[in-house]
């Protein structure tokens, strides 16, 4: 789906009303990075663990859900079975819900974000361990 002025226009409003300094949106077609200027360059969160292999890690900017819906039963729990392809949450990113998928095997052991909180680019998400 391509971006229109609206779009971008949605994209620049989120900027200016965050204290964020960059914003990276990915969709099929379109991988858009924007840098606020002036601002420095700045690393990702650090994992939560030695092994950066067992961290879910947000792939964009936006909304975290751990379900479909309000009320709906979470995609995985603190316990859950997770295989490279189980889908693990959804970020809303103006107005449109992308799938997480685990990428890794294991177990999950801790939910490293509440529900709707917004997360950056790269922000540890779940960890698990083999």
């Amino acid at each position: 789906m391509p971006l229109d002025d609206d779009d971008v226009r949605e994209i620049l409003r989120i900027i200016d009303e965050s204290d964020l300094d960059e914003l990276r949106v990915e969709t099929g077609e379109l991988s858009l990075h924007v840098v606020r200027r002036g601002a420095a360059p700045v690393a990702g969160p650090a994992p939560t663990t030695e092994d950066a292999d067992d961290v879910i890690a947000s792939p964009m900017l936006g909304t975290f859900y751990r379900a479909h819906s309000p009320g709906a039963a979470a995609f995985v729990d603190v316990g859950s079975r997770v295989e490279p392809d189980t889908l693990v949450c959804i970020i809303e990113v103006m107005k449109m819900m992308n799938s997480v998928h685990a990428g890794v095997s294991g177990t999950i052991v801790e939910v490293c974000v509440e529900n709707g909180q917004l997360v950056e680019y790269d922000t540890p998400l779940f960890r698990v361990e083999p």
